[in-house]
Order: structure tokens, then C-alpha cells, then sequence
């Protein structure tokens, strides 16, 4: 069961390169499972029943199926649907040597290094000017930003990456127009494009390693191990009288949530109250729902690393494969609390998971996430949580396999607590 779900990791991750991508690949999961799509600019049904919304790169499902009160209490798990890449500039085409390039540029904080010698294929949104967008997924080996030689390294060591200079890609043995070429593939007219949010993908697939295949090396675990996870738990949670379970996913976290479909937009905010208010309730009942609510926000944490050791707190050792993450920081950088995290700590000990708490050496900047920002924007109670890996923000990451069945098991268990 544990390898199988580490399998069915593997593939999500494969199906979606993008946010976009994870929003479809969600989204064909949903539909499969009787949820219907709404559209946020149309009446949505007052009935109960199990919805979802996409609104570009983000994604919020829920359902009120076990619902009889117009206050009765969320239980959200909220991810984020973006991870650190380099993506197409708006002008792009640039010739070299003899050579086509493609210019990139970092998206989020990327480690670059990791994104050098790698083949790349191309992938995101097409806006076409009937007003359509069209996906693509070119999972093929287009682009490369190769390494400079050892040899030419005056000191003979890896060269620091400059982001404007040194990530434009090779794409061609001629100059050519890449964005034509790309047209031309999926059997488009180049001038029907009218814009344009490309971004790159390691072509590898992703893969279970290991002696006994018990881990997990793919890009972008940091955060569809997440989205995957919570899905999961959303699809396999039972009904529990008196609770709507919402799985919401957000895009641009890597950059600051602060867009129209970012933890910070108005996107969770409205969709709780449009929920509310399908069910007869009024603005009343919905600070009275979200006030009895909880919001558990997942995202990926750092194992210790076994080479790195003195880079983490010494009292608070993380292990791949020792379960789910509490995350903790006495400046906020997470928006746990001890009310939060008994809530948590009671839904891995339902799920009859370990459960490890971490918090960062306090003289290393800590990272944050979608947690502050969410509570900060509907005032629910929130708690940040996640599964350990390594290497976050690299081109690939690692994890255990088996963290992926027990996070996906304590967050079923937060949906639907006993």
C-alpha cells in the first residue's frame, strides 16, 4: 500500500509540471469522484453536494454532503500548487555561436545550480486570441543550460550562477523562433498566440529509490507532495455530520501569495462565504462558521540532512520516514499554536501516525508559507504542517515513500475527526 501510493506520487507529479497542470490533474480526479465544477462568475447550487473551483493556477474543492447548518464548521487543508523553475521571458529569442537560445528567468527561489546540465522540456498556459486557453506539455528534451567546463574555471570549482547571464538555454543548432516552433507542435497558428506562461520541467520521471525502492526522488515534492497528499485525504475522508472538508490550493507561494488566486487573494475568503450563503446563511452565520473552524496549512520541511547536520536545531532532528511535520516558530513564520497543533496531534494519533515537531536553528533565517498569510486573511485558526524532504527548491528532491501514506492518513483524519 505504502509503495503503491508512493507510485501514484510519482505519476501526479509527472501529469503536472505546472500549477496549471496540477489544477487539471486535481481537477480529472475530482470529476472522477462525482464532484462538479462551478464557475465562479454563475449562480452556484444551493442544494448540497461536492464542488470545485479553478481559478488559474489554484484550485478550492469542498463539500457539504454531511452538512445540515449554515454554521457548521470548515476543516480546510490548504497547499500550494507552485514550485521554484525557470520560466520564458517575454522576448526570448536570442542567437549565440551560431546557436538558438531561449532567455529564462528564475521563478521563486530556485537553486540554480541544480537546473544546470539537466534536459528540459516546456510546459504552462497558451492564451489564444479567441480568448481560449490551451495547455502544453512538451515532456520532451528541448532545452538545455549547460555547465561551464571545469577547464575554463579560473579556480577550478563550481562557477556562481548569475540569473540574468547564465540560465539562457540551448535549443537549437540555429537561430530560430521558439515560441513559432512550440506553435507549430501543438498544431497552432503562431499569431493566435497572444500571450504566454511557459516555464521549464526536468524531463527525468520521477522514481521510487533505494535498496527497497522506500523513497522518492521527483521534482517539485516542495509542494505537490502536498496537493497529492490532500487530495487524497479529501477523496478517501468519510462524511462526518456537522463538517464541510475544503482542500484548497493556491498558486505563487514561491513569490509571496500576492496575486488574484495567492493565499493572499480574496479566493478562500469569498468561496467559504459563497458556501454560506448557498446554504441560506447569511453573513452572520459565516463568521460564526469560521470561528469554529480550523485550517491545517501543508507544505514540504526540511529533513535533517545527514551531510549538514549543524544546519539544523539540534533538539529538533526531522527523519524521512519518521511521519507528518508540526512546524513551529516563535516569530510567526508559521501560524501554529498550541491550539492548532493539539488539533493536528490529535488527527496523527487518529491516524495512528508519529508525528515530529519541528523548528528552525534560530540563527538561520526561517522559512515561511501559506499559513500566516491564510489566517492573517480569514482569521481561522491555523496550523502549518508538512512531510520532510531534502533538497527543497532543487531541481529534483527526495523524500520517503512512506511519508507520503501517513501525511495523506493525518490529514484524512483532520478532515473527518472522530
Amino acid at each position: 500500500m505504502v509503495l503503491a501510493t508512493a507510485a501514484d506520487l510519482c505519476a501526479f507529479v509527472d501529469a503536472s509540471p505546472t500549477p496549471f497542470h496540477v489544477c487539471a490533474t486535481a481537477a480529472a480526479q475530482l470529476d472522477a469522484a462525482g464532484y462538479l465544477r462551478l464557475s465562479e462568475s454563475e449562480v452556484w447550487p444551493t442544494e448540497p453536494g461536492r464542488f470545485y473551483v479553478v481559478r488559474g493556477g489554484s484550485l478550492i474543492a469542498w463539500s457539504t454532503e454531511s452538512s445540515s447548518s449554515a454554521t457548521d464548521e470548515f476543516r480546510v487543508v490548504g497547499g500550494h500548487t507552485d514550485s521554484p523553475n525557470l520560466r520564458l521571458k517575454q522576448h526570448h529569442d536570442l542567437s549565440s555561436e551560431g546557436l538558438g537560445i531561449v532567455a529564462l528567468e528564475p521563478y521563486g527561489g530556485a537553486w540554480l545550480n541544480s537546473w544546470l546540465d539537466r534536459d528540459l522540456g516546456i510546459a504552462g498556459r497558451l492564451s489564444l486570441r479567441s480568448g481560449e486557453a490551451v495547455l502544453v506539455h512538451i515532456n520532451e528534451p528541448v532545452l538545455r543550460v549547460p555547465q561551464l567546463a571545469i577547464h575554463l574555471s579560473a579556480e577550478r570549482k563550481a562557477v556562481e550562477v548569475d540569473p540574468q547571464r547564465h540560465l539562457n538555454a540551448i535549443w537549437s543548432q540555429q537561430p530560430g523562433n521558439f515560441l513559432g516552433w512550440l506553435a507549430d507542435h501543438e498544431g497552432l497558428d503562431r499569431d493566435d498566440i497572444v500571450g504566454f506562461d511557459l516555464m521549464t520541467h526536468d524531463t527525468t520521471p520521477s522514481a521510487r529509490i533505494g535498496a527497497r525502492s522506500e523513497m522518492v526522488s521527483a521534482p517539485r515534492l516542495d509542494n505537490q507532495a502536498t496537493c497529492f497528499a490532500a487530495l487524497k485525504a479529501l477523496l478517501a475522508a468519510p462524511a462526518v455530520p456537522g463538517i464541510r472538508p475544503v482542500l484548497a490550493l493556491f498558486d505563487h507561494e514561491e513569490v509571496g501569495s500576492t496575486s488574484e488566486r495567492g493565499a493572499q487573494s480574496d479566493l478562500l475568503a469569498t468561496t467559504l462565504e459563497r458556501i454560506v450563503l448557498a446554504a441560506g446563511g447569511t453573513r452572520e452565520d459565516l463568521h460564526r462558521a469560521v470561528a469554529a473552524s480550523v485550517s491545517a496549512s501543508g507544505d514540504m520541511g526540511h529533513a535533517t540532512h545527514p551531510n549538514y547536520a549543524d544546519r539544523h536545531e539540534p533538539l529538533h532532528h526531522i527523519t524521512l520516514g519518521g511521519g507528518p511535520m508540526l512546524k513551529l516558530n516563535v516569530n510567526l513564520r508559521y501560524a501554529t499554536d498550541s491550539v492548532g497543533a493539539a488539533v493536528f496531534a490529535r488527527a496523527c494519533e487518529q491516524a495512528d501516525v508519529p508525528l515530529q515537531r519541528f523548528e528552525n536553528r534560530a540563527d538561520l533565517p526561517c522559512g515561511s508559507t501559506i499559513g500566516p498569510l491564510s489566517a492573517a486573511r480569514t482569521g481561522m485558526l491555523t496550523v502549518d504542517v508538512g512531510a520532510p524532504a531534502l533538497a527543497m527548491h532543487s531541481a529534483r528532491e527526495m523524500m520517503s515513500g512512506s511519508d507520503v501514506d501517513t501525511y495523506s492518513r493525518a490529514l484524512q483524519a483532520f478532515f473527518a475527526p472522530a
